[in-house]
């Protein structure tokens, strides 16, 4: 019987820190180390699914039907440079439309059952917020990636997300936890960005990521040309980093063992 994916939630209530870029791009660069990777875009602002180039004003269904169980995720896949189940602007009414639903927390765990086994790994994208999509995320997740901007206000906004998963983990899904903290927009020649930094050893320890995320144009470029940084630039910095990304998650406790033993190769 094949393994059920891993599904991995990209989370932090704070905007700009990198959610989707590292969603995309690890996804992507998994899918080289040999996984089969899914994203799900859980953003009404839909940056996932433009990324990959798809028309969002005209995308007739997408996840806010999902969730809402108009449709089954397997009717609005689409296949990319990784396969992606994108969203449109109607995403942002779908916290109303959930509120009035019983086991409406776990809208998204059971729209994944028909796909769970098709994957290696699902990747979900979520808003800057700590509401009922984030919330859908965390009970349908093995675990929590978190890209942390390094600067010290950002990495206060930790504690109010450590909570939101405390309470999900004894009401919800006792077995979600923070897997990672990415370490994104890091300038390392800056004392402010090797501090922070060091702060989120500190409270965190091994589950820091080695991999340091800078700041690029390369990132602002590749979502014009609806690609990941590692097709639009397959040399540059911003790929090698996500390259490193994928082989520590693959390497690490979020790991699924890959075809060819490229887990293996990845540690």
């Amino acid at each position: 019987m094949p393994r059920p994916a891993r599904v991995l939630a990209l989370a932090n209530q704070k905007g700009g820190v990198a959610k989707t870029t590292t969603t995309l791009n690890l996804g992507v660069a998994l899918k080289d180390l040999g996984a089969r990777v899914l994203a799900v875009d859980l953003d009404p602002q839909s940056n996932l699914s433009m990324s990959q180039g798809i028309d969002v004003e005209d995308l007739g269904r997408g996840m806010y039907h999902v969730l809402t169980g108009a449709a089954s995720i397997t009717e609005i896949l689409q296949v990319r440079e990784i396969d992606v189940a994108p969203a449109g602007i109607e995403l942002a009414g779908a916290e109303l439309a959930l509120s009035a639903m019983i086991g409406r927390e776990r809208a998204l765990e059971r729209a994944l059952r028909p796909v769970r086994e098709l994957y290696d790994y699902i990747l979900l994208d979520t808003p800057p917020s700590l509401g009922l999509l984030t919330i859908n995320a965390m009970v349908a997740a093995d675990g929590v990636i978190v890209p942390v901007q390094c600067e010290y206000l950002s990495l206060r906004g930790l504690a109010q997300l450590r909570e939101t998963l405390r309470q999900v983990r004894e009401n919800l899904n006792p077995d979600v936890d923070i897997v990672g903290i990415l370490p994104t927009m890091y300038d390392g020649r800056t004392i402010h960005g090797r501090e922070a930094v060091a702060l989120l050893e500190e409270n965190f320890g091994d589950r820091v990521y080695r991999t340091r995320v800078g700041k690029t144009i390369r990132f602002a470029e590749a979502p014009v040309q609806g690609q990941s940084v590692i097709r639009y630039d397959p040399s540059s910095q911003a790929a090698r980093w996500y390259r490193a990304l994928a082989r520590e998650v693959a390497a690490g406790p979020a790991g699924v063992a890959l075809p060819g033993g490229a887990r293996e190769a990845a540690a």
